[in-house]
């Protein structure tokens, strides 16, 4: 039977992009993450010989180098959620994307029961309980309340995708680590800390801190398990953890991805549903 609340399921449509550590992962991280740098720590620069200004566009054209473009994507993922409580959910969810236009997604339960169907348009959230046959009706601003970080349509896509979000050409400092590149990037609401591989451009982690330090929310995406998917570089698996006055942990585990696939995006409401 499918234990989860209507808050997790939604908190699921977040992820990206998501995951971490309160529950214990299926398997471990194949790409080894340091601990992110403190972004409130100036990464310095200290040859003078170097061009910062051409380093950080470089840094900034990397980025976006990896940007994962599509028409359509869909992928069968297993997570694992575990609130402020220690409760933990496991379950499995379907995923399909047209981009900027819909947000798919299917969860069903250790038995094989579909739960919930969610449909996300760039203005409207719906929720449809298939256990307790209701269907609810949000804006797209519900994402927000549930998340507690300012999504909207767009970067949901791109968390469930695994493009960086929140990442501002406004790169204030950088530090090479050989094999690692680390750079700040502050935008209008958080400050960016992004590692990626020197090599390929793979970002291994990502945190981000608001830019109001009062409210002392952060967010820390780890990412591993890199495959090439269609041309793709793709992160099959994703530790998440959302933190201001609760802690939202989740794990993301992709076990099917197909890009550019014919989809479909099944909504029929039953007329016994009732609003919620």
């Amino acid at each position: 039977m499918l234990t989860l609340s209507m808050k997790s399921i939604a908190i699921l449509t977040l992820s990206t992009v998501i995951v971490l550590i309160a529950c214990r992962p299926v398997r471990k991280i194949q790409t080894v993450v340091s601990k992110p740098i403190d972004t409130a720590t100036t990464i310095a620069i200290t040859d003078p010989t170097i061009d910062s200004a051409a380093v950080k566009a470089a840094i900034f054209e990397k980025v976006n180098q990896n940007h994962i473009n599509y028409n359509t994507f869909f992928s069968e993922i297993k997570f694992d959620y575990t609130d402020l409580t220690g409760k933990n959910s496991k379950a499995t969810a379907f995923v399909r994307i047209k981009k900027d236009s819909i947000v798919w997604i299917s969860v069903t339960g250790l038995m094989g029961i579909e739960g919930y169907r969610i449909m996300v348009t760039p203005d409207t959230v719906m929720i449809m309980d298939k256990i307790k046959k209701t269907i609810a009706y949000r804006s797209v601003s519900y994402l927000q309340e549930i998340i507690k970080i300012p999504v909207d349509f767009y970067t949901l896509q791109d968390l469930l995708v695994g493009n960086p979000v929140f990442f501002a050409n406004n790169i204030t400092s950088y530090r090479n680590n050989g094999n690692s590149l680390v750079a700040l990037s502050v935008g209008s609401y958080f400050k960016h800390l992004i590692t990626m591989d020197t090599a390929n451009g793979r970002i291994s982690n990502s945190k981000l801190d608001d830019v109001q330090e009062v409210r002392l929310r952060t967010c820390n995406i780890a990412l591993g398990d890199y495959a090439n998917i269609q041309g793709r570089n793709f992160s099959q698996y994703r530790e998440i953890s959302v933190t201001e006055k609760t802690k939202l942990d989740i794990l993301l585990d992709f076990k099917k991805v197909e890009f550019d696939s014919d989809q479909n995006f099944p909504f029929n409401i039953p007329k016994n549903y009732g609003k919620k």
